[in-house]
């Protein structure tokens, strides 16, 4: 039999039942209003024949439509499927056919996108009331309908895209096991207190800030939802509304501190949890200085988030760690199929509770992640001799632009596309702001002719902004090996290369 809980929203309710539950700009709900709300909600989506299993795409900015959407799926037992809003229609429209979605709400900041991309698909479509604060779904009349009382830990929850390495995103299946398991794991390494309120600037529709929403009901704890990331409002969070941990990328938590200059922040901020790729050594140390007690992570959406996390205790005598495993978790690092020592880089290998069972409607993918219980993350890391992970680089050919990964392959497939190219190659470049950036090596087809504003307008509309080549060349010949495998690394040195005197 499937392990099972009581509703985890219903229980809150009943517990906690005027407890704040969630805070989103000037409203507050208690647990009681937003399990209220979801029911509600759920009600009129069952109207719709909607139920378990059916898979339900959202495509929402941060705010209360979104949270209520989450715990009423959750009361449905459909599948939620949060669409990334920076894509661009065709990526969407992909995503929607790939994960056979029976229904698609939007807001109306992404009602022309949403239309965009279901133009020539077979799905029903809802907008949400731009005046409301919830989904409302006003044209729909609930019915009686009575959510069941237990979660089944083995079911799946969400699937959540995350791209790949043959330029075709994956649909990432987490089940509330693994979403259960992170939050205790997370609470029995940074600790957990009933006055705990965590501050969601991350897009929900990243696994991220989606995690906060659910941890925030489980813990019984407030969820401070921003629409979007803005410092001085993040700054605000933690002076005046008791945000007590945060959760960041690297370039956020730059801003953050700029904007904040050298006031320190107020001791009721327990943790700022950075995740989003290594995080660079100045900034570790900038917070050092400031006294911020800033704690390094290690995860992805295929463990549901953290899989490795500093504890607070070692934030400084373990400085530019991602921490010891999470306790349902299992970490080693594998060298030519070997446990490779401490101190020696290798692959990431994360196994537990937490871990994805798989990938939708990928069997293979499925099979050359997971190998013998172990998930290959293709990140490249080393254990010191504490036992404590090190991250060098999330993989070979990964870009991470301001938190957000960016594949080659697949910024490659649309340059190829364009008519004019016979051939690209893309890398990332460091960039002071952002991390990395995307750069882009061209290989233009005889007798044609191109610019670069040419080609980069034909990507604008088949690629998310943060996925657009920042840097173009136009070359010759791309360098290859004896198996005609693209050189990244030489690409990339020639790039970083200072030009020869002539």
């Amino acid at each position: 039999m499937p392990e099972q809980l009581p509703d985890w929203l219903t229980r809150r309710a009943a517990d906690l039942p005027e407890a704040p539950a969630v805070i989103c700009g000037t409203t507050t709900w208690s647990f009681a209003e937003l399990d209220r709300q979801a029911q509600a909600t759920a009600a009129r989506l069952r109207t719709l024949g909607l139920g378990a299993g059916d898979r339900v795409a959202v495509l929402l900015r941060n705010g209360l439509p979104f949270v209520t959407l989450v715990h009423a799926l959750i009361k449905l037992r459909a599948v939620l499927v949060p669409l990334n809003t920076r894509l661009s229609a065709p990526e969407i429209a992909w995503q929607l056919s790939d994960v056979r979605a029976r229904l698609l709400i939007h807001d109306a900041t992404n009602a022309a996108l949403a239309q965009a991309a279901t133009g020539d698909l077979t799905l029903c479509r809802i907008s949400v009331d731009p005046e409301a604060q919830t989904p409302c779904l006003n044209e729909l009349e609930g019915s009686a309908f009575v959510a069941p009382s237990q979660i089944d830990l083995d079911a799946t929850h969400v699937i959540m895209y995350t791209s790949g390495t043959t330029g075709r995103p994956k649909g990432v299946m987490l089940t509330y096991g693994n979403h259960w398991w992170n939050a205790i794991g997370s609470a029995l390494n940074l600790g957990h207190a009933p006055t705990d309120r965590w501050l969601a600037v991350l897009p929900l529709f990243h696994i991220g800030g989606l995690s906060i929403l659910l941890r925030s009901v489980i813990y019984g704890i407030t969820a401070l939802v921003h629409e979007r990331f803005d410092p001085l409002a993040a700054n605000a969070a933690i002076e005046r509304q008791g945000a007590t941990l945060v959760s960041v990328v690297a370039t956020m938590l730059e801003r953050m501190l700029d904007a904040r200059g050298k006031q320190p922040y107020p001791p009721t901020l327990r943790a700022v949890l950075l995740g989003g790729g290594p995080a660079p050594r100045p900034l570790l140390e900038r917070c050092a200085r400031l006294g911020v007690p800033v704690i390094q992570t290690y995860g992805m959406t295929e463990t549901a988030s953290q899989a490795a996390t500093l504890a607070p205790s070692d934030a400084l005598r373990k400085l530019g760690s991602a921490g010891r495993p999470l306790l349902p978790v299992e970490l080693r690092i594998e060298q030519e199929g070997q446990p490779a020592p401490p101190g020696t880089i290798g692959e990431i290998l994360v196994r537990g509770p937490t871990v994805t069972p798989g990938y939708a409607n990928r069997p293979e993918a499925t099979a050359h992640a997971l190998r013998d219980g172990w998930l290959h993350t293709g990140d490249l890391g080393y254990l010191d001799d504490d036992g404590y992970l090190y991250v060098v680089d999330r993989r070979d050919d990964l870009i991470i632009s301001g938190g957000e990964n960016v594949y080659p392959a697949e910024v490659e497939a649309v340059l190829r596309a364009h008519p004019a190219v016979a051939d690209a190659a893309v890398v990332g470049l460091p960039d002071a702001h952002w991390g990395q950036r995307v750069a882009a090596a061209v290989v233009v087809r005889p007798g044609q002719q191109l610019s670069a504003e040419e080609l980069l307008r034909f990507c604008e509309s088949r690629l998310a902004r943060y996925k657009l080549p920042r840097a173009l060349r136009f070359v010759a010949e791309l360098p290859r090996n004896a198996t005609g495998k693209v050189l990244r690394h030489v690409l990339r040195d020639a790039w970083l290369s200072p030009p020869t005197a002539s």
